[in-house]
């Protein structure tokens, strides 16, 4: 699933909005006075934050030299690892921090736990989404840590080691009381939805399962703008919002005031969606970023990271190697 382009200023706003969403004073301020740290109402000092400014503090552990053994030479000499990525997404994926220039998220967050493990200092790559592609072709990066999903497609020119779910989410107003688990769940209920993306796609076709089976069909509203679903989430003109997991799950951590009532396969029913660390094909990487990413797993760091940026229910328990990606009619 390629992220959302956005610009640095578009993002900026956006940051701006989930920090007026929150309802919460400044824990730090940056010299144009945007708040550095969010955090959802009542969380105090031993809760949950999330940090925007530049100064990350991000989490790191150490080199394995079994596994930066299987670095091939000409990146182990070089010393850098090479990471691609867009920073034109919506939070918590890969975007500016409140300096407006240093890129932070979960993605940059793995990329460089990866990098400590290799042993290597990481070097992020910031460029359009099109670009990822022709840089990793000519072998100009190494790696792209930019939400890349997993396809069948994907996988004749690139390799891939998985690290996270590829989901979209139902969001609505905390305390809402349903869980959406399947097709019955949304039977008769009103939920916002983006036009043209693969969640309306699915809610459609729920829609159509629920009548044939007799049940009320889901009344779909048309949402472009955040502001406008949100607002529509506060009021209670919505019962829920289905969107990309990863921008929802952000949004419910950090104001206090949406939860998730549950998550469904980006992929569809054919299979589970999955994000991965993505290298050009057969050029010896892979198989030291898949090691990488199940020791980070294995000791911690990995969930630690997830747990920073909302993401806890995107977790996978292992890394796999190039597995069953989106077919190419879901592409």
């Amino acid at each position: 699933m390629p992220p959302r382009r956005r610009t640095r200023r578009t993002t900026a706003a956006l940051l701006g909005l989930v920090t007026a969403l929150s309802l919460t004073a400044a824990c730090g301020t940056s010299a144009d006075g945007s708040t550095d740290k969010v955090a959802p109402p009542g969380a105090g000092k031993g809760g949950f934050q999330i940090e925007l400014g530049p100064d990350q503090d991000r989490i790191s552990t150490a080199e394995v030299a079994s596994i930066a053994a299987l670095v091939p030479a000409r990146i182990r000499e070089r010393g850098t690892l090479e990471v691609v990525n867009s920073a034109g997404s919506a939070p918590p994926l890969t975007f500016y921090a409140t300096d407006d220039k240093t890129v932070i998220g979960v993605e940059p967050d793995i990329a460089s736990l990866v990098a400590d493990v290799l042993g290597l200092k990481l070097h992020y790559n910031t460029v359009d989404w099109a670009n990822i592609f022709v840089g990793l072709d000519s072998g100009k990066y190494d790696a792209g840590f930019s939400n890349i999903t997993v396809t069948e497609e994907r996988k004749e020119k690139y390799d891939f080691a998985t690290y996270r779910l590829d989901n979209l989410a139902f969001e609505a107003k905390k305390g809402a009381g349903w869980k959406v688990t399947g097709p019955k769940d949304v039977a008769g209920r009103t939920i916002g939805v983006s036009s043209g993306t693969n969640q309306e796609k699915l809610l459609v076709t729920w829609s159509e399962q629920n009548v044939k089976k007799g049940l009320k069909p889901t009344a779909i509203k048309y949402f472009q703008q955040t502001t406008d679903y949100y607002l529509a989430l506060g009021s209670g003109r919505l019962d829920a919002y289905l969107g990309p997991n990863p921008v929802s799950a952000y949004h419910a951590a950090s104001t206090g005031q949406t939860e998730i009532i549950g998550t469904y396969s980006g992929g569809g029913a054919d299979v589970q969606g999955k994000i991965a660390a993505t290298t050009k094909k057969d050029n010896g990487l892979v198989k030291a970023l898949h090691e990488a990413l199940n020791t980070l797993v294995e000791n911690g760091t990995y969930a630690k990271v997830l747990a920073r940026w909302g993401l806890a229910n995107e977790a996978v328990p292992s890394s796999e190697l190039n597995p069953v990606g989106l077919p190419k009619t879901n592409q």
